[in-house]
């Protein structure tokens, strides 16, 4: 009894399916005593099945009909990535009866409705560990062992390249283009890297962190975006001088209480005390830390990309359906019934660091305080240093003997009132430029 084999299939072989295959392959007496059935692997889809691989598996196996594939499987794999033939592959896969496995985080982030329920409709699993932080269990503590709690924030670096690049910058004193081409050299960015330094892969992540903490389907559409392509050597000196680092963040929040509870997304990069656990994260690993009302504090870190680390969660989830398949039943699925409203970024709180150049003459501090009272934001820190004057613009305030830079932090404020203040501050005569704007996080 338990010993009929499940059949597994594998949808795509790149480096994160040809480690799944590896594994399946070199493992398979040790998932068999894990699942209680022998796990076979009955073929690989794929677009090229002549092209040489690493892989000793039988080249039998490969096969460009996907559709054929799903059909005779009982768990299959996808790794394919992107929308479509995923979606289209995942959902006969489960009309079939199949269980699904996907690291797909882009496909979870824009559809995930669609594929929880299928799923629900033909009782099978949809399990997705691998889709945020690679091999960092995540999803699984979210979704179930957090369940009878309540979450309140998640906060975290969920983009290995772009805090490689961060960290690079700030340990280095290297610009952005070159932290990018060294982050390339080393296989941590892709060639074309846009989806990592401007935040589409984080905020696909944190738009599925988001839905499983606080049980409320959020899009990626719902998830404030920017990324890391303007923050500026500069910036990051300027951080390193105020005791703080610069890291991309997904921040996931519930406020308020009651009818009043609202959902807020959000990807951007900000400063981070140097204190703080996540300012200690180095290279292209990832670290979460989650809040909730009874468990407190929580912080996970690890490895959050690359063939190995993603193709172990992979295998994690393969074991945990494989396991229900012989036992009969499925996991949980979607949690939705909260259905909380999204907050837009304007009504967030946050803080900002402002870096403004200024001439150097009386009354620029009364000015300037005066634009932040206006718009009912308060300062918390406020310090300023000449700028030497072979730094200076020939054709700036030549009427000025020196200019200053200014660095104004203020008290958490409305990202609505605290954008309107920056501009405010950009149309004064003795603002000669507002250098730089970061948002101050971590609290």
């Amino acid at each position: 009894m338990g010993l009929q084999p499940l059949k597994v299939a594998l949808l795509g072989c790149g480096v994160v399916g040809t480690e799944v295959a590896r594994l399946l392959t070199r493992h398979a007496d040790e998932l068999r005593s894990r699942v209680g059935a022998p796990l076979e692997l009955v073929g690989i889809a794929v677009r090229r099945p002549d092209r040489r691989r690493d892989l000793d598996v039988d080249s039998g196996l490969f096969t460009t009909d996907g559709h054929a594939l799903v059909q005779q499987a009982d768990i299959v794999i996808e790794v394919i990535g992107g929308i479509e033939p995923a979606r289209t592959l995942i959902l006969e896969a489960m009309a079939n009866g199949a269980s699904v496995v996907t690291a797909n985080k882009a496909l979870l982030a824009e559809d995930g409705p669609t594929l929880y329920e299928a799923a629900d409709r033909q009782g099978v699993d949809l399990y997705f560990e691998a889709a945020v932080a690679g091999a960092i269990p995540l999803v699984r503590p979210v979704r179930e062992s957090l369940a009878g709690d309540k979450v309140r924030r998640v906060l975290g670096i969920v983009n290995g390249t772009t805090n490689y690049v961060l960290d690079q910058m700030d340990t280095t004193g290297a610009g952005f283009d070159e932290a990018v081409q060294q982050a390339q050299a080393l296989g941590y960015a892709e060639a074309d890297p846009t989806a990592d330094v401007e935040g589409f892969d984080a905020a696909a992540k944190a738009a599925i962190l988001a839905s499983l903490a606080f049980h409320t389907r959020v899009a990626v559409g719902d998830v404030h975006r920017e990324g890391i392509t303007e923050v500026t050597a500069a910036d990051v000196a300027a951080a390193k001088a105020a005791g703080c680092v610069v890291k991309l963040l997904a921040i996931c929040e519930r406020s308020g209480s009651g009818d009043d509870e609202a959902v807020s997304v959000r990807v951007h990069p900000a400063m981070l005390d140097r204190s703080h656990p996540l300012a200690g994260v180095r290279g292209a690993y990832n670290a979460v830390f989650i809040d909730a009302e009874a468990a407190g504090s929580l912080m996970f870190y690890g490895q959050g990309a690359g063939g190995q680390p993603t193709a172990s969660a992979v295998l994690g989830d393969v074991v945990a359906v494989a396991r229900h398949r012989v036992a009969g039943g499925h996991g949980p699925g979607e949690s939705s019934y909260a259905e909380l409203p999204m907050l837009p970024m304007g009504a967030v709180r946050t803080r900002y660091h402002v870096r403004l150049d200024v001439a150097d003459v009386p009354g620029v501090l009364a000015k300037i305080a005066a634009v932040f009272a206006e718009h009912e934001v308060s300062i918390e820190t406020v310090r300023q240093t000449l700028i030497p004057t072979e730094d200076m613009d020939d054709d700036t305030h030549a009427g000025a003997s020196s200019r200053a830079a200014l660095v104004v932090v203020t008290h958490s404020a409305p990202d609505a009132a605290l954008a309107a203040t920056v501009s405010a501050l950009e149309k004064l005569d003795v603002v000669d430029a507002v250098a730089s704007v970061l948002r101050v996080e971590g609290e």
